[in-house]
């Protein structure tokens, strides 16, 4: 590297720490000292691959530990653009198509690779080890609710019997009435799962505090801004109603056929981990879920869940 590059990027460095109040000289000597980093210790492989614990000697349930940590790492990643799209600065058009491309691309792989979870177990060995899990349950991800939160106005994710009446209600209100408690009842009593108890004993707080910290800066509202500055939002408008597909169509369903799989029989459906109602709680069509509903025709809305739409 010709001499004076060099000295031009001491020159920027020395900037760089003079704006902190450091001295660079100290930092560059302890470059001297500084070990190599390696993939290994970048990526904390072996960290990584130290937390898939079984509860049982079932060999498929290696299978789920992996599958369900993979699935929270993609959550991580939608949150990380959510984040950055309703921050302080509101994005432009482009900036936000770019990130529900990015989202969409998240829950597109997602919902792709959950023919593992499909057909990629025993169903015999499945239901060995499910029985270890209990009351935890898939319900219980906070991340995927923060998600939702942050996506759409709250009252959008009331459930479809008290949508209407809960229009006008305070996000205590609304939150009370949110359509994830109603799928986590017990079949035979229609009381709380312990599944939803611990849940609500450990996040209703920090759930409700997120909701009022989206509720004005949810990706709808954002969108709604985007568009009141003047900007074209034609091919936004197309990711926004991808992400709503993906996040309360596709995703679900791919729950339900997994959940046919391994807990439908002849006689009686199996309850879910944790006693969650999930045939009445996943199928998309009956909860009728949309994040931006302003976004969709009536006929879109009415066959909600029945196919994909565009």
């Amino acid at each position: 590297m010709p001499e004076e590059k060099i000295n031009a990027l001491l020159r920027q460095l020395k900037d760089k720490y003079s704006l902190e109040g450091q001295e660079m000289e100290g930092y560059l000597e302890g470059l001297i000292y500084q070990q190599y980093l390696d993939y290994w210790d970048y990526i904390q492989t072996d960290a990584l691959l130290s937390l898939q614990v079984q509860r049982t000697n079932v060999p498929d349930e290696m299978i789920f530990i992996i599958y369900h940590q993979i699935t929270e790492l993609y959550f991580k990643l939608v949150l990380w653009e959510i984040n950055q799209l309703t921050g302080e600065r509101l994005p432009t058009a482009e900036e936000m198509t770019e990130r529900l491309r990015r989202m969409n691309s998240y829950f597109r792989n997602l919902t792709h690779s959950f023919e593992i979870m499909v057909n990629g177990m025993e169903k015999e060995q499945f239901l060995k080890f499910r029985l270890s899990l209990l009351p935890a349950s898939g319900f219980q991800s906070l991340q995927y609710r923060m998600i939702e939160v942050a996506s759409t106005d709250l009252g959008n994710l009331v459930t479809a019997k008290e949508r209407e009446a809960m229009k006008g209600g305070t996000i205590e209100e609304q939150y009370e009435k949110i359509y994830w408690k109603f799928g986590a009842t017990e079949v035979e009593t229609g009381k709380k799962t312990l599944t939803l108890r611990r849940f609500e004993s450990h996040f209703a707080d920090f759930l409700i505090s997120w909701a009022h910290k989206h509720k004005a800066k949810n990706l709808w509202r954002i969108y709604l801004a985007v568009k009141d500055s003047g900007e074209k939002t034609e091919r936004l408008d197309a990711e926004m109603k991808e992400f709503d597909q993906y996040v309360n169509v596709r995703w679900p369903l791919m729950h339900i056929k997994s959940a046919g799989r391994y807990l439908s029989s002849d006689d009686k459906d199996i309850p879910a981990t944790g006693g969650t109602n999930w045939a009445n709680y996943l199928p998309p069509k009956a909860q009728r879920r949309i994040f931006f509903p302003a976004l969709w025709l009536e006929d879109d809305i009415a066959n909600w869940g029945r196919s994909s739409q565009r």
